[in-house]
């Protein structure tokens, strides 16, 4: 059974009032959107940061992979099979009481699967997601100003992992408009689009990607001084043979 996820949603008035009103609603429709990299160095930087972990090169750029609605989660941990997954944060579109709205998600990833197929990889872990969410209206046409940045636990200590504006990502009203115009793919409430993420910043050892034991992802507008935070810790399960 699909859990009902709960957003606590803001919206822009004319003269700037900001409401907040809770919405409910049970994904229908969960879809990745993966290669979304505006500038063509960056996307073959982040090719080549897999290309290490041994995935293969994508087809074409974007592409749009479905993943379960049920793995979608606002808990304050999940858990995962083997030591080999991470986090990445991604801006992640809704639709809900007829408009899109904006919120931060990890596709987090168990890059051991990834190394053989991107889209079974999309399958294997829970999707973490924040619990606010801006209007996507009062923001679009300033997209390439929102701050988009995750962290890690590692060590005992928090570090920068990403860190970046969505100007690295294509518009996402594009990547939205790529999905959900095909046919049969007409957007209704509870469709969720994960729309993309930045390159791994290394650590003192050069690796770029690597596992976590918490991640922290942070959607930030400078203009009106007002985040979106979600942090989740990873609790890892044993692989029995």
């Amino acid at each position: 059974m699909t859990a009902t996820l709960h957003f606590s949603c803001e919206s822009l008035a004319s003269d700037g009032t900001r409401t907040n009103r809770l919405v409910s609603l049970e994904p229908k429709r969960f879809v990745i959107a993966g290669w979304t990299g505006r500038n063509a160095a960056a996307i073959e930087h982040h090719i080549e940061e897999l290309a290490a972990l041994g995935v293969p090169r994508p087809s074409t750029v974007p592409l749009y992979y479905r993943a379960g609605k049920e793995s979608l989660s606002q808990a304050a941990s999940i858990e995962v099979l083997g030591p080999d997954s991470s986090g990445e944060a991604e801006p992640v579109l809704f639709f809900a009481e007829g408009e899109w709205w904006l919120t931060v998600g990890s596709d987090h990833t168990d890059r051991q699967v990834e190394s053989y197929s991107v889209a079974v990889s999309k399958q294997m872990c829970p999707k973490p997601i924040a619990t606010s969410a801006w209007r996507w209206s009062d923001i679009q046409d300033r997209q390439d100003e929102i701050v988009l940045e995750s962290r890690i636990l590692e060590d005992g200590e928090w570090v920068v992992y990403q860190q970046g504006t969505l100007a690295s990502i294509r518009p996402l009203a594009s990547l939205r408009d790529g999905f959900f115009t095909q046919p049969g793919c007409q957007a209704e409430a509870g469709h969720f689009l994960s729309c993309g993420t930045l390159g791994a910043i290394p650590n003192a050892a050069g690796q770029a990607i690597r596992p976590a034991q918490a991640t922290e992802l942070t959607l930030r507008d400078p203009v009106l001084g007002r985040a979106i935070t979600h942090r989740y810790a990873v609790d890892i399960l044993p692989v029995i043979a």
